[in-house]
């Protein structure tokens, strides 16, 4: 894999790491991996979206991991993740989206209102509302492409149980691990399971 930094257009200063796989042959699909918490230290070298970029780029896609600009209460960091799906959408035929807590949220409230394609999305432990208008689990009823959620059994930071309870009506895969909010030890397996996803749905 290599990785190359870029600088995502518009309004704010979000800086971006473009992840691609070793060989000759240029990827046509790309997976937007948005980042948790930037208060919380959250930032597009987070343990698990690097885990699932690695899995990705083995399978052929390039990963987009970006860091969200000023902090805007999830308005401006909901922009951030819809230009990022903007700057792929023009150069690669696929894109997907991939978020983790908080991103997991911008992942969803991105994919439901952008104005292009997203052809699959899954989301980790995603926050399930930021605010009255920034509700994730209801942002679900907007998409019509595969889904996929996964969460810990035992996450008592994010409460991801409205998103999964949506997301089980609908019929989307859900994936159900033994952990808190860190998945400490299981990064790789998350990202198997998200590499899969994204495989299968491409």
């Amino acid at each position: 894999m290599s990785s190359t930094d870029v600088l995502i257009p518009g309004p704010r200063d979000v800086r971006a790491t473009i992840d691609t796989p070793d060989g000759e042959a240029e990827a046509t699909a790309c997976v937007v991996a948005c980042p948790p918490h930037p208060q919380h230290r959250g930032h597009r070298g987070d343990d698990r979206l690097v885990a699932v970029s690695d899995a990705l780029t083995s399978r052929g896609f390039d990963c987009l991991r970006f860091d969200y600009g000023d902090w805007d209460e999830g308005y401006g960091e909901r922009e951030d993740a819809r230009n990022a799906v903007r700057w792929a959408a023009e150069r690669y035929d696929y894109v997907g989206l991939f978020g983790f807590s908080f991103g997991g949220a911008m992942a969803l409230l991105a994919a439901a209102t952008v104005d292009r394609d997203v052809a699959g999305l899954s989301v980790l432990a995603p926050a399930s509302r930021l605010g009255d208008d920034l509700d994730a689990a209801a942002a679900l009823d907007g998409l019509n492409c595969p889904v996929q959620v996964i969460y810990g059994t035992r996450d008592d930071t994010a409460d991801p149980e409205p998103v999964v309870k949506r997301a089980r009506e609908r019929g989307d895969e859900v994936v159900e691990l033994s952990a808190d909010h860190f998945f400490i030890g299981k990064h790789d397996r998350i990202g198997e399971r998200v590499g899969e996803f994204f495989e299968a749905a491409a």
